[in-house]
């Protein structure tokens, strides 16, 4: 998140915004359509220190790049921003494969981890650039020992016995002595003493490849119905609203709390990723089976949110407050439970492959939703501009 505002912020003049959307997110996308067929080839030692290797080179590229003077500028920022994509795409799809290994309790500490970075990511920067005086720069610099805290994270707060016992497992005959020999005590985070470790695509690694390859297909076809397209519509719908709706809900000033009309986009933001860090939370508390009522929700939220940049139905923007929270709300329920579901009902030995590779639906939602979006904004502001309310003009 820091990243991609900094990239929106040093963009050069005449390079669309939706350019740098686009190179934040179809890397992410590509790399989560392909990796789940063969990163089990690589520990996961190897990819925590690889994501953490990209993401600090993406901050230092941006940050060390010249300002803006010719397109060659522009084009080495963007190589910033698709470091970062490659990074956060493998290290969602291999943390999540990770759910795999550790008890319930796993899966709600990512979500709640990834709910609040949206919020102390985007926070951060702006304090920094505005409250602080940083330059961006400066703010990219000393920001990028932040992928040091995800080693740290990785290698010494993380239990690493239940990966370690699974590699062990592939490597002995006998999996009943190595069980009883190598078998991690349980707690917290570590997942039920009943639960075999050694079953995911990481078990598989003497496998043929092509074989293999074959099985996760085959994987990947049985995810699509139950679990990848309610994930892939939320994801649609709620980045077509941030993208390419929210922009255009404006109010008058004199009946809003805003001084600028450009003070409506972030402040909706703001209130979403509220929302989404409240509801990735929630699986500790509240669990939804069916994927589908909040995905069609937030459909409906869509269809509302262009009815009243169209129209301008609504007599507050409060009530697009409490719309946009909600929005949040939908979208992190389905993010969470999606992956709750596929770790409670999917076989043991096909969960660490289908907690991966589900990922790429939100990637593909989001590049389908910033291509919508990138019509829709300029259809929706000269609509409003034709029936008098210019104010998505102004910003």
């Amino acid at each position: 998140m820091i990243i991609l505002s900094a990239a929106l912020d040093l963009v050069g003049p005449g390079i669309p915004k939706g350019v740098v959307l686009l190179a934040d997110v179809i890397p992410s996308f590509i790399t989560k359509l392909v990796a789940p067929y063969f990163i089990h080839l690589v520990p996961y030692e190897a990819r925590i220190l690889i994501f953490a290797a990209l993401s600090a080179g993406g901050m230092l590229i941006i940050s060390i790049t010249p300002s803006y003077v010719d397109g060659g500028s522009t084009s080495t920022k963007l190589l910033g921003v698709l470091l970062a994509s490659l990074s956060s795409g493998g290290g969602e799809l291999s943390f999540l494969g990770l759910v795999h290994y550790y008890g319930p309790f796993s899966l709600a500490a990512w979500g709640s981890g990834t709910g609040g970075a949206g919020l102390i990511g985007a926070g951060a920067y702006a304090l920094a650039t505005t409250s602080l005086g940083l330059s961006v720069k400066a703010t990219l610099l000393s920001s990028a020992f932040l992928p040091v805290i995800m080693l740290v994270s990785f290698f010494t707060i993380l239990p690493l016995e239940p990966i370690r016992h699974s590699r062990r497992t592939v490597q002995v005959k006998d999996d009943d002595e190595a069980s009883a020999n190598a078998a991690p005590e349980r707690e917290g985070l570590l997942a039920p003493e009943d639960q075999d470790l050694g079953t995911g695509p990481s078990s598989h690694k003497k496998a043929k490849a092509p074989a293999q390859f074959k099985q996760n297909l085959l994987r990947a076809r049985s995810l699509f119905f139950p679990y990848m397209l309610p994930l892939l519509l939320v994801y649609i719908a709620e980045y077509t609203i941030n993208q390419g709706v929210a922009p255009t809900l404006l109010f008058p000033l004199d009946e809003s709390p805003f001084k600028h009309y450009r003070a409506f986009y972030p402040t909706y933001n703001a209130i979403y990723q509220v929302g989404v860090f409240i509801s990735r939370s929630s699986t500790p508390f509240f669990r939804i089976h069916d994927l589908y009522l909040p995905s069609m929700l937030q459909v409906v939220n869509l269809v509302l949110l262009i009815v009243q940049s169209l129209f301008d139905i609504f007599p507050s923007v409060y009530i697009v407050f409490a719309i946009m929270f909600w929005e949040g709300l939908l979208g992190g329920l389905v993010y969470v439970n999606t992956f709750a579901e596929i770790r409670d009902k999917v076989d043991k030995k096909d969960r660490e492959f289908s907690l991966s590779a589900t990922t790429v639906s939100d990637s593909g939602g989001i590049c389908i939703a910033g291509f919508i979006s990138m019509a829709m904004e300029v259809w929706l502001c000269n609509w409003q501009v034709s029936g008098g309310r210019d104010w998505c003009r102004r910003l």
